[in-house]
């Protein structure tokens, strides 16, 4: 879906600061690169990231959002500077598992006691998880039964970040009385990132050895995204500003208005939004004060609360 932009006033952009990240050579893209990752089975998140660097060569990685070892999938990578802003990538996930239910159930029971588990529920994380053991509760988008084999369940559902999908097949399994446990899962996309779009750790080194070795970075640019592509499939909306602004935000200070030149349409108040340049460089993430209406009215005031910022400070000169 295009973005919808609004264009508060017209400035433009000095080409002699900073890069589009269309045109960064790949050290820079290294810098603040992104790799959608199918993830094997067979692998915990860290060791993917691990093989990650060890085949680029980059000094840090990290991931949006833990897959266990037995589940294959979508697992966002990020690259040096980008691994500072994992906590703002960790979107809604969706999976298809197959749950495999210890003694016989009726479809029509099966089928209803999956629609009891849509909506908001409450899970207690298991005792091997990377949060503490608390209740809390998380929110099911949907829970969707594709095909039942006997005791075999194929299912299909989308869920709010941090939702640990065999405690919930567990918890099926209790509610239908009969115990159920999971035996297959996968995760098919993280927001809008699909697995379609996702490439293999063995794609990721064949575009390395082509690019060592003939010197031809085509398919590496496809497997390894700057940070802004990225940002696209996890519906972030944006505020462009000014170049003056730019080394301002980096080194401290809060976004005035004088500074925003354009942003997103349905800006809502206290949305994180991503700081750009005019250029289309993620400076950082910041609170939005106002929506995108208000933001189109108002002068002279602050307009964001900023988060975290990954661009460097030098990138940008000091406006006076």
């Amino acid at each position: 879906m295009e973005e919808q932009v609004i264009i508060k006033k017209e400035i433009y952009t000095n080409p002699a600061y900073g890069v589009s990240p269309r045109y960064r050579n790949i050290e820079q893209l290294f810098q603040t690169g992104f790799v959608a990752l199918d993830k094997p089975k067979g692998q915990t998140s860290a060791q993917s990231v691990s093989f990650v660097k060890k085949i680029t060569g980059v000094k840090k990685a990290g991931h949006t959002g833990t897959l266990d070892p037995a589940v294959s999938g979508v697992l966002p990578i990020l690259l040096n500077d980008s691994v500072n802003i994992a906590a703002f990538l960790n979107k809604d996930k969706e999976y298809v598992g197959l749950m495999h239910l210890h003694k016989p159930v009726s479809e029509n029971e099966i089928v209803d006691t999956f629609k009891k588990f849509e909506g908001k529920i409450s899970q207690l994380p298991p005792v091997r998880s990377a949060v503490s053991r608390r209740v809390r509760e998380k929110n099911v988008y949907s829970l969707q039964v594709l095909e039942i084999n006997g005791q075999d369940v194929l299912f299909r559902t989308k869920v709010e970040a941090g939702t640990y999908i065999r405690k919930l097949v567990h918890d099926i399994g209790k509610e239908l009385k009969v115990g159920a446990h999971m035996t297959d899962l996968r995760r098919i996309s993280v927001a809008e990132l699909s697995e379609n779009n996702c490439f293999t750790l063995h794609q990721l080194a064949e575009a390395m050895w082509l690019f060592k070795n003939e010197n031809d970075d085509r398919l590496l640019r496809k497997v390894v995204l700057p940070i802004e592509e990225a940002l696209n499939y996890f519906g972030i909306r944006f505020i462009w500003v000014a170049d003056s602004a730019v080394h301002s935000i980096c080194s401290g200070a809060q976004l005035m208005e004088p500074g925003v030149v354009a942003f997103s349409k349905g800006i809502k108040e206290g949305e994180t939004v991503a700081l750009m340049t005019l250029k289309d460089e993620l400076i950082g993430f910041a609170q939005s004060f106002y929506n995108s209406e208000d933001l189109l009215e108002i002068s002279r005031k602050q307009v964001t609360k900023t988060l975290r910022v990954i661009m460097k400070r030098d990138v940008y000169p000091k406006f006076k």
